[in-house]
């Protein structure tokens, strides 16, 4: 984005990485309105919410503050999430789960326990994942009747850095990108 300053550094920088750039400092253009049927769009505050996970704590999306947070919205009926986990896991998960400025959160929607500790067991993901009943937290973040797959990546102030859709493998290891470079802050 700005220079340098620094003459013996005279390579330019790729679209790719300034982009990366712009999603790392909030300043992506992403619209609500896209096609994707989110209703948040980066740069927006997280809208804050409580949910049980499926051991029983309860976590609060604003006493997450001060992290770099990843919200993975799923179901067990949804193979494209499925698909996805366990790129969660071994990407993402295991390189950061010890760090303590990192947080990541499944949030299954609309099933009971039993079903949310099922898909755990076949995907064999150890990422928390919580209950989202009636579909509540996700309405903050989507319209209800949108499809389920999609993760949203919030920076240590709260505000959201990026939104993904689907589960596409250049977009994902985008997703990495950013979160590692975010934890670099």
């Amino acid at each position: 984005m700005s220079c340098t300053g620094n003459k013996s550094d005279s390579r330019e920088k790729t679209n790719e990485e300034l982009n990366r750039e712009a999603l790392l400092e909030g300043e992506a253009s992403e619209s609500a309105d896209d096609g994707r049927g989110y209703i948040v769009k980066v740069g927006d505050m997280a809208p804050d919410f409580e949910m049980t996970l499926s051991n029983g704590e309860r976590v609060q999306l604003s006493s997450l503050r001060g992290k770099v947070v990843m919200l993975q919205f799923t179901a067990s009926w949804c193979g494209v999430c499925r698909k996805e986990m366990p790129y969660i896991e071994s990407d993402i998960w295991a390189k950061h789960k010890d760090n303590a400025d990192f947080a990541l959160y499944g949030i299954d929607r609309e099933e009971p326990v039993e079903k949310i500790n099922e898909l755990i067991e076949k995907t064999g993901v150890t990422y928390p994942i919580g209950l989202d009943p009636e579909a509540e937290i996700f309405k903050l973040y989507a319209e209800e009747k949108a499809g389920i797959t999609r993760n949203v990546i919030i920076d240590r102030d709260g505000r959201i850095v990026m939104l993904t859709r689907l589960f596409e493998m250049d977009e994902f290891n985008e997703m990495v990108q950013v979160i590692d470079g975010l934890l670099e802050k």
